[in-house]
């Protein structure tokens, strides 16, 4: 059963029987927005960027982003990366799995973040949302849907922190400008 998230809301990463999840994906979706033009409607691709910040005691130790597929020990894996979007309420357009029992245990964050790198800003796309999956069965576990546009460039999505007996996820929906995730650093601080 999917959790609908809201912003600052904090789900536990463990199955029903209690055993903690071992893989999850922390999947992307997109759509770009129909813009009303003297000609009818028509739509503008929209290239978003999905990343993921391993933080240690609050800096920054490695990302995975499109130009760094995989994490230096392995643990987090970028899918690709996708320029058009398209999946909207659907499927997945970017995907990054992390396999939680390999993630160092000086890792305790991971942050998920999105940015147009081109600057076009939220404005411009409709039914974004990310979600986590259980990898090992296929089962959404949680989504995140970003509500209604607007004149940033970025979205600070969700965080998997550590806790004291497993993993858990908290929506954060933070907006941001910035074309890269190193633009995002100051605006990710204040949530780890």
């Amino acid at each position: 059963m999917t959790v609908n998230m809201t912003k600052g809301q904090a789900i536990s990463l463990q199955k029903s029987d209690g055993a903690s999840l071992t893989s999850v994906r922390m999947g992307l979706g997109w759509q770009a927005a129909a813009r009303r033009g003297l000609f009818g409607s028509r739509t503008k691709e929209i290239d978003l960027d999905a990343s993921a910040v391993l933080f240690a005691d609050k800096q920054p130790r490695d990302v995975v982003f499109f130009q760094h597929l995989v994490s230096d020990d392995g643990s987090v894996r970028h899918t690709g990366d996708n320029l058009v979007g398209g999946a909207g309420s659907g499927g997945d357009d970017e995907s990054i799995l992390v396999d939680l029992s390999r993630v160092p245990v000086h890792i305790d964050q991971i942050v998920f973040t999105v940015n147009s790198f081109t600057g076009q800003t939220f404005q411009e796309v409709q039914n974004a949302f990310c979600r986590i999956v259980d990898e090992t069965n296929g089962q959404e576990l949680a989504r995140y849907t970003l509500d209604g546009g607007g004149h940033y460039t970025a979205q600070i999505m969700a965080k998997v922190h550590r806790v004291k007996d497993g993993w858990q996820m908290t929506a954060l929906g933070n907006p941001a400008n910035g074309r890269t995730f190193q633009d995002l650093i100051p605006s990710i601080l204040p949530h780890l």
